[in-house]
């Protein structure tokens, strides 16, 4: 035991003092891995220069911010309100006003009137006597009155050279059958859908982003890990190479911890490529480059624990989600269709109020010297279909058919919801359960691994014992780390579950 200890202490330096044939052979491995590491280092050194850092925080700032979803749901709230103001506008008195001017060339009614047939003529001599004009008055009394046919006509506006019109017409719906309270009721329900949709929207991205950045974190996390169990490999590995120029080591022991070395390093690639893959994902919900470097600086840690006292009612969870919220909407909307179906069945009264002036000057703008001539006038109309091909009968049942369907949807997403909840609580509570668990497993590896390297200088494991205790260190801690993000991934399940939305947006909406 004396003599292992003194030629541990001694191999620093007989590694300086030898350069002898076997040291010549176990060197470029070594110096390979090297220059590889210090590239790798080189690079991440290079890359963490241009990196940008990103928090979780920042990264749902700029996802909400940019992402087309989210301001689709915005616009789609924007054509809401758009829609309630238009749909309110048929309740209101619709008012029109119009002016023409029309300029007659020739008209049938502009030849000088009408011509009187001689016969039909009251032509009294003027020169004759008292009684011969008394006389032929008794004779042509009939006649007297059709002297001025041919101007009866005169004043009329046929045929009129210049002529100016001007209508204001004002007309309000009196009643619809409850059509068009209908109408309104359904806007304004519409709207209110858009605006939970917008806040589902919302909560959708948020828990995208946050699964995206967990996911990444734990692959550059699982990256550190590997990196961290192949640069133990690579010590060790330098320290058999040590024992085997000082003459304490066998040459097999060294090609074992080599091939140990190697069998960590596809695990490394493959934690790399993940790291790059998930922060790919990342950067394309956050709007970011995909060339640019990112930083992740928001660290995986769970809570030592979880007040799950606190947590509402699933029921209660149920009726406050906007999902739900907006489905009864929907059956609301459903049932305003069923009311305008109905009403078409009724009659509809309507008031139309018409005031208007006419003027028929000799010239274009001699509109002084031409009286007006104004024309008002009030008309209630009521107006009811009698037969329409049963399409109206048609309509209520394709109504009632889609509110009992509405009906139906809204009870299957109110369960699934109670659904979804449960599963992310208990997910949540598993993962918390695990965190504890694995966190213990992780010291009690790192004890194994560390007794197992001193047993091992001390000549009393073997190198598989190392090998083994150096696999169940890596396991150990790379279970911690997917339970850590286990639990993160849940706790957002959770928050997705009940419809809340990241704090950025709920301070912007305050």
């Amino acid at each position: 035991m004396a003599t292992v200890l003194a030629l541990a202490a001694l191999t620093p330096v007989l590694a300086g003092a030898q350069s002898g044939r076997a040291a010549s052979v176990a060197a470029p491995p070594a110096a390979a891995s090297g220059e590889a590491a210090s590239a790798a280092v080189a690079r991440q050194a290079r890359a963490g220069a241009d990196s940008i850092p990103l928090t979780l925080e920042q990264a749902l700032a700029r996802a909400l911010g940019e992402s087309q979803e989210v301001r689709l749901a915005r616009a789609q709230v924007s054509l809401a309100d758009a829609q309630v103001t238009a749909v309110r506008a048929q309740a209101l008195p619709q008012i029109d006003a119009s002016l023409s001017y029309t300029r007659t060339y020739r008209s049938p009614f502009n030849t000088g009137g009408m011509a009187i047939p001689d016969s039909m003529k009251f032509e009294p001599d003027s020169t004759g006597t008292v009684l011969e004009r008394l006389k032929y008055l008794e004779e042509n009394a009939e006649k007297a009155g059709l002297g001025g046919l041919g101007s009866l006509f005169s004043g009329l506006p046929f045929g009129r050279p210049n002529t100016y019109v001007g209508t204001i017409t004002g007309s309000q719906v009196l009643y619809s059958g409850g059509r068009v309270g209908a109408a309104l009721r359904i806007a304004s329900a519409y709207r209110d859908m858009a605006s939970l949709d917008y806040r589902e929207h919302v909560s959708e991205v948020g828990l995208q982003v946050r699964r995206a950045y967990v996911r990444a974190a734990l692959s550059q996390q699982l990256e550190q890990i590997a990196q961290a169990a192949l640069d133990q490999a690579e010590r060790f590995l330098a320290q058999e190479r040590l024992r085997l120029q000082a003459g304490t080591a066998s040459e097999l022991e060294v090609l074992r911890a080599e091939v140990a070395a190697e069998n960590l390093r596809p695990q490394l690639v493959e934690a790399r490529n993940g790291a790059e893959v998930s922060l790919l994902d990342l950067k394309r919900l956050v709007d970011l480059p995909l060339t640019q470097p990112v930083r992740l600086t928001t660290a995986l840690v769970a809570p030592a624990s979880v007040d799950t006292l606190a947590d509402p009612d699933p029921v209660r969870v149920a009726d406050e989600r906007a999902a739900v919220a907006a489905a009864d909407r929907q059956v609301s909307i459903r049932e305003r269709q069923v009311t305008i179906a109905r009403g078409n069945f009724l009659p509809s009264v309507g008031l139309r109020v018409n005031y208007g002036g006419q003027r028929f000057p000799n010239t274009v703008w001699g509109l002084g010297g031409a009286p007006l001539r104004r024309d008002v006038s009030a008309t209630i109309g009521i107006q009811l279909p009698l037969f329409t091909g049963f399409r109206r009968s048609a309509e209520l049942n394709q109504a009632q058919v889609e509110l009992e369907r509405s009906r139906l949807q809204l009870g299957q997403l109110r369960e699934g919801v109670q659904v979804e909840y449960q599963r992310a609580r208990g997910e949540r509570a598993r993962a918390l359960a695990s965190i504890a668990a694995r966190t213990r497993n992780v010291e009690q590896a790192q004890r194994v691994h560390d007794l197992t390297v001193l047993r091992y200088e001390q000549g009393l494991a073997t190198q598989l014992e190392v090998s083994d205790g150096r696999l169940a260190l890596l396991q150990a801690r790379t279970n911690l780390a997917q339970a850590t993000a286990d639990f993160l991934l849940a706790d957002a399940s959770v928050d997705r579950a009940l419809g809340r939305v990241p704090a950025v947006v709920a301070g912007r909406q305050r």
